[in-house]
């Protein structure tokens, strides 16, 4: 059984670590604007499986940092945690939905719709490319 709960921005920073950025310390992982974000976290019964983090600005909605521990990858958590983001976004009103995809991860939101922006960009040596899916 699963839930998905919103937390302080503080229980998210520790799977993004492990799992986007293993090799930078907890500080490097923390976002600008994580304060004024909505962070999600996935619980598989009591064990925290999957985070994302919701900024929302008008009418669009850009999620960002999706991570799942990498023992749970494949089993579900993150489509679970994505179809949730886009029916908060619903709920919310928003008009799009948003991301920095790696580009290694772009099938995974191309099954939720998603396309392919043109906007690409490299960051610590990850390629990117925008995601956007209208709703």
């Amino acid at each position: 059984m699963h839930s998905i709960e919103q937390v302080p921005d503080h229980v998210v920073w520790p799977i993004r670590q492990q799992v986007m950025y293993p090799d930078f310390d907890i500080e490097q992982v923390k976002l600008q604007d994580d304060a004024s974000g909505i962070h999600l976290a996935l619980f598989d019964k009591n064990t925290l499986v999957s985070v994302a983090s919701l900024f929302k600005t008008d009418n669009d909605l850009q999620f960002r940092k999706l991570a799942t521990l990498n023992e749970f990858q494949g089993k579900g958590y993150g489509s679970k945690l994505l179809q949730y983001i886009i029916e908060f976004a619903q709920s919310e009103g928003c008009e799009k939905i948003w991301c920095n995809s790696r580009v290694s991860a772009t099938s995974f939101y191309k099954k939720f719709s998603f396309t392919e922006t043109s906007n690409r960009f490299t960051k610590n040596q990850i390629e990117f490319v925008v995601m956007e899916l209208t709703l």
